[in-house]
């Protein structure tokens, strides 16, 4: 455990030594106050829940895009830089690597969506929040914006350097984004196995309007482990293949 906040204090200051992660928490919570003010509120009279949906719902995109951006670097950049031949030589194992990484840009995205706190929180001057809904919302954002990230990890395990990990990650992510479209054209079992397996639509809904299933906190924490393992595997063979 000692190894993997080692590895996670380590990624963290990365995010903050250079202008890139500044600029990703700025433009996400920048875009996130705009389509606040101009979508959520709008122009006509709205219940202050159902404003706090279309934050949510909102919020969960922009999530999904900073999450990409935020994790794409992960391992693609140690392959880019060279440095990833010293983690063959230490004494660290895939599992602290990726779960030690995969803890660093969680933090980091933890912290921008605590930044969007005070967004909901406008809300109270017209209207009442429910303290229920908005953790719903913001357990929905945080388990649809981890799960974005392992899969970005993985896409950053399996590239030779940032920008394709960054299309890999962008491809898996609209993957399952669409597959819900996809089972309204498709037979059983097929339509229920993609209604299941879609990332976004039904499966974030519920949490948007402060309802939370089992069945939803399990989905996520299954593709959140089968990723973070798939890019477990990913490193235990380069490390073979050396």
């Amino acid at each position: 455990m000692g190894k993997i906040v080692s590895i996670a204090r380590r990624e963290l200051g990365a995010y903050f030594s250079t202008w890139m992660g500044y600029i990703i928490l700025a433009l996400g919570l920048l875009l996130e106050g705009i389509l606040f003010n101009a979508y959520a509120i709008g122009d006509s009279p709205k219940f202050s829940a159902d404003v706090l949906r279309d934050f949510f719902y909102f919020s969960s995109g922009i999530g999904m895009v900073a999450a990409v951006l935020f994790a794409m670097r992960l391992i693609a950049e140690e392959k880019q830089t060279g440095t990833l031949v010293l983690f063959y030589t230490s004494p660290v194992t895939e599992r602290e690597l990726i779960y030690g990484k995969f803890l660093s840009v969680f933090l980091v995205y933890l912290i921008m969506q605590a930044a969007s706190i005070y967004l909901p929180c406008l809300i109270l001057l017209e209207g009442k929040v429910s303290l229920g809904h908005l953790a719903s919302g913001y357990l929905g954002v945080m388990l649809l914006g981890s799960a974005v990230l392992s899969l970005s990890l993985f896409a950053s395990s399996l590239a030779p350097n940032q920008l394709l990990a960054g299309v890999l990650a962008t491809s898996l992510t609209v993957l399952f984004l669409v597959l819900w479209l996809v089972a309204y054209r498709v037979d059983v079992p097929f339509r229920d196995l993609f209604m299941y397996m879609s990332i976004h639509n039904e499966r974030f809904r519920p949490f948007s309007i402060g309802i939370v299933h089992t069945r939803d906190l399990v989905y996520y924490g299954s593709l959140i482990f089968f990723f973070l393992e798939a890019s477990i595997k990913v490193l235990e063979t380069r490390r073979l293949q050396g």
